[in-house]
């Protein structure tokens, strides 16, 4: 769906830049039009509706209201919010460009309900999982990402672990996925909207932060899961899953829904103990064989009758995680293809 943008106002200049920048940056999702005066009411109607306008507080009473979806005042630091208009919205607008698109997507998304076509993912997804937690399992899936995004790829890392293990390998400092978990479970909005506006890019990994608090994640059924995976990969290319030890109905779920499943173990007796229970007691993985590939972390060995595609990872040794991930993208890229 693309978002149609008007920016109603008499700096032109900024009006410009902004539009300008959108044109170019975010073409694919944002319809973009400029106006600086409106004739009359009906001038606006006449030629289309618009989903969004971003209004300078002088052309308010100039604004055709019926034919926008969501109006924007446009705001300083200098003005106040309490003198806006019912019905609009706020929008700084000093702000960075970027900032603002993600503004609108994500105010926009609460408005909207078009475009939550379960089922019709786009992206190669990747589920990882291991039945053993500390197994390296996190750093597998982020060097996964980097290998992909080495390549020019569109890579999106979504994080479903009780605990998240974002903070540790990348930048969490943008907005939480909470907002992203609250509509899903209210049915209400535009989750695919609300993600593009919130989600957040380091080394060409899109990825959305860490939940506010980690019982925010129990709230999620196995349907939200499903509309969740839809609507992140419907945004990219290549969808990698970081998912908990657990073994639930929303893990099944997530590895039914993968076109690829990479079973994480580092050789312990523990990971050997729990991933051959899993093999040789559940009969969900008969339903996902086909497409397992076991990676042996750490430089361990599986030698196992079960595990007929095996991708060994050598042991890095450093304390910074993102170090460890980036040798082990390395790795994948100059040999073992994942």
């Amino acid at each position: 769906m693309r978002i149609k943008l008007i920016i109603f106002t008499e700096d032109t200049a900024y009006s410009k830049l902004v539009s300008d920048n959108i044109s170019e940056f975010h073409s694919d999702s944002i319809d973009v039009s400029i106006s600086d005066s409106m004739k009359s009411k009906g001038e606006m109607r006449s030629k289309r509706n618009y989903d969004v306008a971003l209004v300078d507080s002088a052309l308010i009473n100039e604004l055709d209201m019926s034919a926008i979806n969501m109006p924007l005042l446009l705001w300083s630091e200098s003005d106040s919010s309490d003198d806006r208009p019912d019905g609009f919205g706020l929008i700084n607008k000093y702000q960075r460009i970027s900032s603002i698109v993600a503004a609108i997507f994500e105010q926009y998304a609460r408005v909207s309900r078009a475009g939550r076509s379960v089922g019709s993912e786009n992206a190669n997804i990747t589920a990882v999982w291991s039945p053993t937690g500390g197994v390296g399992k996190t750093s597998v899936a982020i060097a996964h990402a980097l290998s992909h995004a080495a390549t020019g790829k569109d890579v999106f890392y979504l994080n479903l672990e009780d605990f998240s293990s974002t903070p540790g390998h990348l930048n969490d400092s943008g907005k939480s996925i909470s907002s992203v978990f609250e509509m899903l479970e209210n049915n209400d909005g535009n989750v695919n909207m609300l993600i593009q506006g919130i989600c957040c890019n380091v080394k060409g990994i899109t990825y959305l932060c860490s939940p506010d608090n980690f019982d925010d994640m129990s709230i999620l059924t196995t349907e939200n899961i499903n509309e969740l995976i839809t609507a992140c990969a419907e945004l990219t290319d290549e969808l990698i899953i970081d998912l908990p030890c657990a073994h639930d109905s929303r893990t099944r779920k997530t590895l039914e829904l993968a076109n690829k499943v990479l079973i994480v173990t580092d050789g312990s007796a523990t990971s050997d103990t729990k991933l051959t229970q899993f093999v040789s007691q559940n009969t969900a993985f008969e339903s996902i064989e086909k497409k397992v590939t076991f990676i042996a972390n750490k430089d361990a060995m599986l030698n196992k009758p079960f595990a007929e595609v095996v991708v060994s990872l050598p042991f890095v040794q450093s304390a910074d995680e993102r170090t460890v991930c980036e040798k082990l993208a390395e790795h994948t890229v100059s040999g073992d293809a994942i």
